[in-house]
């Protein structure tokens, strides 16, 4: 006797990307003590919508500019996290700190589209090669 696949429809599955991904996100902040109003402008949001965010109250809309940028934060901070090899301290440290290499501190430069994916960037190829 054949059994049935057990499928989800298709909303099931953006939603539970959105919940992950949003939940990584407020996560990855809260390790790298990024401010609401930092982590606002990182993900082109209100402190609001952030705030609601960090509460679990809002989830980062797929198909839409918050959700590629929580993706991409969420790949600095994993970046990051290996690069110091978990070290949260240090990653806060870096975060803040002014970067030759970057012309800036960090956490100025990713409030920016293209500053965010230049530091990811940066950091891709500065983590430990598995």
């Amino acid at each position: 006797m054949v059994q049935a696949i057990k499928t989800y429809p298709e909303t099931n599955r953006a939603q539970d990307k959105e919940r992950i991904l949003s939940s990584a996100v407020a996560r990855a902040a809260e390790f790298l003590a990024v401010s609401n109003r930092d982590l606002a402008e990182i993900l082109g949001l209100s402190e609001a919508s952030v705030s609601r965010l960090l509460k679990g109250q809002y989830q980062l809309k797929q198909g839409r500019k918050e959700f590629e940028l929580g993706a991409l934060f969420v790949r600095l901070f994993r970046s990051l996290d290996a690069m110091t090899g978990g070290d949260d301290r240090s990653s806060r440290s870096w975060l803040r700190a002014d970067n030759l290499a970057l012309h800036g501190a960090p956490i100025t430069l990713i409030k920016s589209i293209t500053g965010l994916m230049g530091v990811v960037t940066y950091v891709d190829s500065r983590r430990a090669k598995l």
